[in-house]
């Protein structure tokens, strides 16, 4: 099994060595590059300003901020949520950069540092498949026609769950389990750490991905396995929608 952490955070401005903090993180996990529904998401009491170029890009102000906590009380949350799983980023030094700050200004109590070179960096990966070609978030959206009509201004959640879409598209632009579109996650729901406090979900399940085509192909094959397949139980009914 195979668990990422896809993950956007916003800021008070663009220069973490300057003093700029982070004022939002959002997770989403990936079983196997499917979403299962599972996500973390905080806001940061960054103890400074927000720039105006930045709140004009996610609209977070100083009052919206100032009771939520600071990093340094919602952190060991944050490091259990995520484990030891790859991180999934778009633009990952930026990321990186300002979760790195973060943990250093805990000092010894603080996490060990993000190591940029395990993190998987989808701008990267954009900028191989896609060389010459203008590779944001939003293009990569119209690009593979994700819809982003949601998202009015830019959110830590919402764009790590976009992304989490990019990625998969950028890997090649299938979800599948054992040769199936539609999969639901074998996995216990766990919390949501909101900033509301922690939530169960439901495992969410994914459209199918598959064309005409290969649904077809795919009929045609069970047909041939005859009338007990260990495993037919398991497919939906649906699955040629």
């Amino acid at each position: 099994m195979l668990r990422e952490i896809v993950l956007d955070t916003e800021t008070t401005g663009t220069d973490a060595k300057n003093g700029d903090r982070l004022i939002e993180i959002g997770c989403v996990e990936l079983i196997n590059h499917i979403q299962t529904g599972v996500t973390f998401h905080r806001y940061v009491n960054p103890t400074r300003p927000v720039s105006q170029g930045a709140f004009g890009v996610h609209g977070l102000s100083d009052a919206f901020l100032a009771d939520k906590p600071v990093f340094s009380a919602i952190v060991d949350d944050f490091v259990a949520f995520c484990g030891n799983s790859p991180l999934v980023i778009h633009n990952a030094p930026f990321d990186v950069g300002f979760l790195n700050m973060e943990f250093a200004r805990l000092g010894d109590s603080g996490p060990p540092q993000i190591d940029l070179g395990a993190v998987v960096d989808t701008l990267q990966m954009a900028r191989r498949k896609h060389t010459g070609a203008s590779n944001s978030l939003d293009a990569l959206c119209v690009r593979y026609g994700i819809d982003t009509t949601r998202r009015t201004k830019h959110g830590a959640l919402l764009d790590a769950q976009i992304l989490a879409e990019v990625y998969i598209e950028l890997l090649g632009g299938k979800q599948t389990s054992l040769g199936l579109a539609m999969v639901e996650t074998t996995e216990p729901a766990r919390a949501i750490a909101s900033g509301d406090g922690p939530i169960a979900v439901e495992p969410r399940r994914l459209r199918n991905r598959l064309d005409p085509l290969e649904v077809r192909q795919h009929a045609a094959f069970v047909a041939t396995l005859g009338s007990s397949p260990i495993w037919r139980d398991y497919v939906s009914e649906n699955d040629g929608e």
